[in-house]
C-alpha cells in the first residue's frame, strides 16, 4: 500500500507569500478529498492523533523519546504546542465543537435519519486504508490519481466489476464495502475512523491527519488554509503623493478630449438602433428558445411599420417563375402530350381555368414557332413589378377535426335520466319548488296557489295538502333520516310541518322536536319562533323568505330574504329553537345561501359574486367572481370542492375552489335565463334548469387526482313543460338514490324523468 505525507508534517514555516501557500494547501486538501469531490464535515478529537494499526509500538515509542530528549522534529503535538502559542486557542474550540457535532452526526446515520456526513467506510486493518507516513518526503501533487477515467460519470461503472482503468490501462477491481452496523462499530470504536473518508473516484480511503483537518476547516470558515499567512501585508505607495513641478508629458491637451466624437455618436446610435429592432440578441435573448406568436394580424397589409425597412417601405420579394420542367421540351415524352379528348376537354373549360401551356411535340428546334403570349406575359410581369401589387398572406393549416374535442360518447356514460315517466299534476299554479326526502319515496312541492303537496314518487298520488295562504316559494325537506320533517317559505315566515310520512320513530321523534319548539316559544330580535296549528312550528321573520336550505345534519337551516339587508340571512338551530344572524353587513343582494356538505363554510352567493365565509374562523376564506348577469341558483358538489352557478345571462359557470376564483368552465347552452341548477349526491350528474322549457343533463366527472381536470360532457336535453308567460322550468332536484331528476315548470306541473 502507497503512504502518503500529511501536510505540514515535517516542514518548516513557509517563507514565501501567503496566496501562494493557500494555494498549495487548498489543492492538496482536494487531492486527498478524492480529485475534485466535495470536501467532508472535519471531524477530530483534542488527544494525540491516532495512526492506523499498521503502525508499531516501536515507532510509538521512538517518537516518545525523541520528544523527550527535545527533538526539533515536528510531530503533531509539537504543532499544537507551537498554534496555540501563537494565539489559536479559538481554532481548538472550534475543533472541540466539530468532534461533538460529528459524533452526532454519526449516530444519526446509524439510526438510519441522515447520511454520513464524511461517507467514511473504515476498514479496521491495513488493507484499504491509504496511510500516512509521517517521515515521507514525498508530496500529494507527485502522486497522480491512479484512475484515468477522466470526467466519465462514475455511475456509468455502477453494474461493473471495476471502476475504471489506471495508466497501464488495467481495470481497478472495486473493493468489498463495509456494511453501515460496521461502519458504525468502526467509527465509535476507533477514532481512526472518525477522520477517514472515502474517495469514490480512486476506491479507496483516505484518513486525514489533524492538520489537514484544521485546514479544511479553515477553508470551511473562509479563511486561508495556511495558518501563517498574513491577509493585511503592509502597504507599498508605488507612486508618491508629492505634487512634482514638471508632468511626465508637457504637450498641450488636445481638442479631440473636449468635444464628443461624432463618429462614436453614430456608432452608438447604430447599435441602438440594431438592439431596439431585434438585430443585435443579448447572450440572454440567444439561448432562449424561439416561440411562434400566439396570435397575428388577420388583415395585415404592407404599411405595418415592424416590417418596414430603413427607406420606410415595406419589402415584399417577387414571386418567383416555375423552371420548366419535360413538358416544356420541344420534343417532350409521349406520356407528356395531351390525348385528342384531352384537348377537347381543355377547350371546354373557362379561361381562367385553362392550363398556361399545353405541351406539343415538334421534329427539330427549327420548327418550333414563336410563343404567342410571350409579349403579354412579359407586359404584366412588368406591371407586376412596377405597380407591386401584392401583400403578404400568413396561413395556418389547421384541420377542423383537431379542435373538436375527444368526448366520450353519451352511450358510454349512462346512467343518466332519458324518458319522461311520470307527470304529477294538482297545482293550480306555477311550482315553484320539489324537494325528495333523503329515502327517495316521498316529494314534497309548493307552488303559487298557496299549497304544498306530498307525492309518492312511484305512483304519482298525491297523500296530503297543506294550504299555508299565501304563495310558497321554497320548500325543503329536512336531510336528517330520523325525522319527518318539511320546511316551507311562506310571506315572511318559515314553516316547520310533520309529514307523518316516516317510521313511526321519525314520526314521534318529529313530534317530540315540535312540542318542545312549540313550548319554548323562542324569540329573538331577528325571528320568533310560535306554533302552528297544533302541529307545526311558525318562525316570523321582518322580510319575506324567498329560498330556504338545511345543512347536512339537519340540525341547522339557513333562510334568505333578498330585501332584508342587514337580515338577509338567517341561520336556525332546530333542537335549540333559536336563530342568530351571523352577518352584520351583507354586500348586495344575496339570492342563495348553501352550506358545505363537509367542512364549517357558508356560500352566500349575492348578484354578482359568490363569497365563502369561515364558520369556525368568522372569517371570509374566498369570494369567487361571477360574470355579467345576475346569478340566480347555486350548487355544491358532494365532494365541497367544486361549485356551480347559473346566471341571468344564459350561462352556467363551473367553478374550482382549489384552483381559482374564476369560473373552470362557463357552458351557454340555453336560450333563456337560468332558474336552477343541482347536483346528484352520488351519480357524476349535474343538471340546470332554465325559462326556454327544457333541463340539460351533464355528465360531470371530478377526479382524486388534483392534477387531472374534471370532465364535463353534455349528454341529454329534457324537454317536457311548457312556456307559460316567458317562464318555463323553475326547479330541478335528482333522486337520492337512483339517476332521475324531478323538474317543476311554470305549466303547474311536475315531471319525473328516468333513465
Amino acid at each position: 500500500m502507497r503512504k502518503r505525507t500529511a501536510v505540514g508534517a515535517n516542514e518548516p514555516a513557509a517563507s514565501s507569500s501567503g496566496s501562494e501557500a493557500a494555494e498549495e494547501e487548498l489543492f492538496a486538501a482536494e487531492q486527498r478529498l478524492g480529485g475534485g469531490q466535495p470536501a467532508a464535515e472535519p471531524a477530530w478529537s483534542d488527544d494525540d492523533e491516532a495512526h492506523s494499526g499498521s503502525e508499531t509500538t516501536e515507532d510509538s515509542k521512538q517518537d516518545l523519546d525523541e520528544a523527550a530528549t527535545g527533538s526539533e522534529a515536528d510531530t503533531d503535538v509539537d504543532s499544537e504546542t507551537s498554534s496555540a502559542a501563537e494565539g489559536s486557542a479559538s481554532d481548538d474550540d472550534d475543533l472541540d465543537t466539530a468532534i461533538v457535532d460529528y459524533a452526532a452526526a454519526a449516530r444519526q446515520h446509524a439510526d438510519g435519519d441522515q447520511p454520513d456526513p464524511l461517507a467514511a467506510v473504515p476498514d479496521g486493518g491495513p488493507e484499504g486504508v491509504l496511510q500516512v507516513d509521517e517521515g515521507s518526503d514525498s508530496s500529494e501533487d507527485e502522486r497522480p490519481p491512479r484512475n484515468t477515467v477522466g470526467e466519465v460519470p462514475l455511475q456509468w461503472y455502477h453494474d461493473e466489476q471495476h471502476i475504471g482503468y489506471d495508466h497501464d490501462a488495467k481495470k481497478l477491481i472495486k473493493r468489498t464495502r463495509k456494511d453501515k452496523l460496521e461502519t458504525l462499530l468502526a467509527q465509535t470504536d476507533t477514532k481512526q475512523g472518525l477522520r477517514t473518508i472515502y474517495d469514490e473516484y480512486n476506491d479507496e480511503e483516505i484518513v486525514l491527519s489533524k492538520d489537514e483537518l484544521r485546514m479544511i476547516q479553515r477553508i470551511r470558515q473562509g479563511q486561508f488554509p495556511d495558518v501563517e499567512v498574513n491577509p493585511y501585508e503592509p502597504e507599498m505607495n508605488w507612486f508618491t503623493d508629492d505634487t512634482e513641478i514638471m508632468p511626465l508629458s508637457a504637450a498641450p491637451e488636445p481638442k479631440r478630449r473636449f468635444i464628443p466624437s461624432k463618429w462614436e455618436e453614430k456608432k452608438v446610435v447604430k447599435l441602438v438602433r440594431a438592439l431596439r429592432k431585434g438585430w443585435i440578441k443579448r447572450s440572454s435573448e440567444r439561448n432562449l428558445p424561439q416561440k411562434e406568436p400566439e396570435a397575428y394580424l388577420l388583415w395585415a397589409d404592407d404599411g405595418m411599420a415592424t416590417d418596414r425597412t430603413a427607406t420606410g417601405l415595406s419589402y415584399v420579394p417577387a414571386p418567383k417563375t416555375k423552371l420548366p420542367g419535360h413538358e416544356e421540351s420541344y420534343n417532350p415524352p409521349k406520356e407528356y402530350l395531351p390525348s385528342e379528348e384531352e384537348r377537347n376537354a381543355q377547350e371546354l373549360l373557362d379561361d381562367e381555368d385553362k392550363p398556361d401551356y399545353t405541351p406539343q411535340a415538334f421534329d427539330s428546334l427549327r420548327q418550333v414557332p414563336m410563343y404567342s403570349l410571350f409579349i403579354k406575359e412579359r407586359f404584366e410581369r412588368c406591371l407586376d413589378l412596377y405597380l407591386c401589387p401584392r401583400s403578404k398572406k400568413k396561413r395556418i393549416n389547421v384541420d377542423p377535426q383537431s379542435l373538436i374535442p375527444k368526448l366520450p360518447k353519451p352511450q358510454d356514460l349512462q346512467p343518466f335520466p332519458t324518458t319522461l315517466l311520470l307527470r304529477y299534476t294538482g297545482h293550480t299554479a306555477r311550482v315553484r319548488s320539489v324537494s325528495p326526502d333523503p329515502s327517495g319515496q316521498w316529494l314534497a312541492s309548493s307552488a303559487d296557489d298557496g299549497s304544498v303537496r306530498l307525492w309518492e314518487v312511484r305512483t304519482g298520488r298525491c297523500t296530503r295538502t297543506w294550504t299555508l295562504g299565501g304563495p310558497v316559494h321554497c320548500v325543503a325537506w329536512c336531510p336528517n333520516p330520523t325525522l319527518s320533517l318539511l320546511a316551507a317559505a311562506v310571506d315572511s315566515r318559515v314553516i316547520l310541518l310533520p309529514t307523518g310520512a316516516g317510521t313511526d320513530d321519525a314520526n314521534s321523534a318529529t313530534a317530540e322536536i315540535l312540542r318542545n319548539a312549540q313550548a319554548g316559544n323562542g324569540t329573538a330580535a331577528v325571528a320568533a319562533w310560535q306554533g302552528y296549528e297544533g302541529e307545526g312550528v311558525s318562525i316570523t321573520h321582518k322580510h319575506p323568505v324567498t329560498y330556504l336550505t338545511w345543512h347536512s345534519k339537519g340540525d341547522y337551516f339557513a333562510s334568505v330574504a333578498p330585501t332584508g339587508n342587514t337580515q338577509a340571512v338567517l341561520v336556525h338551530q332546530l333542537s335549540k329553537h333559536t336563530t342568530q344572524n351571523p352577518f352584520r353587513k351583507n354586500r348586495g343582494r344575496v339570492v342563495r345561501v348553501l352550506f358545505h356538505p363537509l367542512k364549517p363554510f357558508l356560500f352566500v352567493a349575492t348578484q354578482n359574486h359568490v363569497r365563502v365565509y369561515n364558520l369556525a374562523q368568522q372569517a371570509l376564506a374566498k369570494k369567487l367572481i361571477g360574470g355579467s348577469g345576475s346569478i340566480t341558483s347555486m350548487a355544491i358538489h358532494p365532494g365541497g370542492d367544486h361549485v356551480i352557478v347559473g346566471s341571468e345571462d344564459k350561462r352556467l359557470a363551473w367553478y374550482d375552489l382549489d384552483l381559482s376564483t374564476k369560473p373552470y368552465r362557463a357552458l351557454r347552452y340555453h336560450s333563456h335565463a337560468l332558474r336552477s341548477v343541482a347536483f346528484h349526491k352520488k351519480y357524476p350528474l349535474f343538471a340546470s334548469a332554465s325559462d326556454d322549457a327544457s333541463v340539460h343533463i351533464f355528465h360531470g366527472m371530478v377526479y382524486q387526482d388534483l392534477m387531472t381536470n374534471p370532465l364535463i360532457v353534455p349528454v341529454k336535453i329534457l324537454r317536457g313543460h311548457e312556456m307559460n308567460q316567458f317562464e318555463g322550468v323553475f326547479d330541478c332536484a335528482f333522486h337520492p338514490t337512483q339517476p332521475w331528476i324531478f323538474t317543476a315548470g311554470a305549466d303547474a306541473t311536475i315531471c319525473l324523468f328516468t333513465n
